[in-house]
């Protein structure tokens, strides 16, 4: 267990508060061109892009100088070498107390064109040597990277023995104001947002009919002049959470991991799918009442490494679950992926 929780929340909110800072001047004097390059490849093949570079040099250098002083720790990103690092420097894997698994900008893709915020997301478990996972994290914060227009942005965080608190800050006045955020409580996907993630190119086709046929299954065919129900394609992993805990959408499948053996039949390579470190403030969702599966409606756990591609499904509340898992299932093992 982690003991002084609140001082620890304290301290990692002030380091997304300056990485928002960072990320929102570094928009607003460069040109998108610019932010938009590419800087690396990771080690797990996901692109660097220059944007993220103002975050990272910030990351480690905060966590060296007010954190690993009181709580040695294994900091868990990706562009760290090996994926991982040991803080304070000269000290060994077993002498951290902490493993911090952190995303310093989730949303790259649409916060560099200026299209959607970011997110910054971090969660901090008890360390339980290499396989400590999801499922160990006790305290999580996720905080918004507002667009350079946009002068309201959200942070919120939990610990595992508390419920989600959230502040919005306004960078005009530089102030904060305590909110209350909701999952939705309707009990049926129709006239809400429902959707199944297919960001990017690869399996967009199967993906899309997974959709399709859980839309069919639930609310019937699609009427003249109407639409059953909307999805909106956020390129953020807590950027979908966010909408859950809010009340904007009411459920989000992404099952992009269950694709590799149909790609790999059609002579096709998986892509880029969600990681640990996306799913870092998962307890925040929890713990503000969204219900978070795996791909098969069990628990969701996943080691903190880099590397793993990790599927999920998101429920805003018990009603949409039961009217929305059994045909997901049912459809997914129908079509092999199970």
């Amino acid at each position: 267990m982690i003991v002084d929780r609140d001082q620890l929340s304290g301290l990692i909110q002030h380091l997304h508060a300056q990485i928002r800072g960072a990320v929102v001047t570094a928009s607003e004097h460069h040109a998108m061109e610019e932010l938009a390059g590419i800087a690396a490849e990771d080690s797990t093949g996901d692109t660097i892009y220059a944007i993220d570079r103002v975050s990272e040099e910030l990351l480690v250098a905060f966590f060296a100088e007010h954190v690993a002083e009181h709580w040695p720790l294994i900091l868990i990103a990706e562009g760290l070498p090996g994926g991982q690092i040991v803080l304070p420097a000269g000290r060994s894997v077993e002498d951290a107390v902490i493993r911090v698994i952190v995303d310093p900008i989730d949303g790259t893709r649409g916060l560099m064109y200026q299209k959607r915020s970011a997110w910054i997301l971090t969660g901090v478990a008890p360390n339980r040597g290499p396989e400590t996972g999801l499922q160990d994290i006790e305290l999580a914060v996720q905080t918004e990277i507002p667009l350079v227009k946009q002068h309201l942005s959200d942070m919120l965080w939990a610990t595992i023995d508390t419920p989600t608190q959230a502040v919005r800050y306004n960078r005009l006045t530089d102030t904060t104001q305590a909110i209350h955020l909701r999952p939705s409580r309707a009990t049926s996907i129709a006239h809400g947002f429902a959707m199944v993630s297919r960001f990017f190119p690869g399996g967009r086709e199967e993906l899309a009919a997974i959709d399709e046929a859980i839309i069919r299954a639930v609310l019937g065919p699609p009427q003249p002049g109407k639409a059953h129900c909307f999805e909106d394609q956020y390129i953020s992993t807590g950027g979908q959470m966010y909408e859950l805990i809010t009340g904007h959408d009411r459920f989000v499948a992404d099952v992009r991991p269950l694709l590799d053996g149909w790609l790999a039949q059609r002579g096709q390579r998986l892509g880029i799918c969600c990681h640990p470190y996306d799913l870092a403030t998962l307890l925040v969702a929890q713990q503000a009442g969204v219900i978070v599966t795996d791909v098969r409606g069990q628990v969701l756990d996943a080691p903190l490494h880099v590397e793993p591609n990790v599927g999920w499904v998101g429920y805003a509340n018990p009603a949409i679950r039961a009217q929305i898992e059994p045909v997901l299932l049912r459809e997914l093992q129908q079509r092999g992926l199970l």
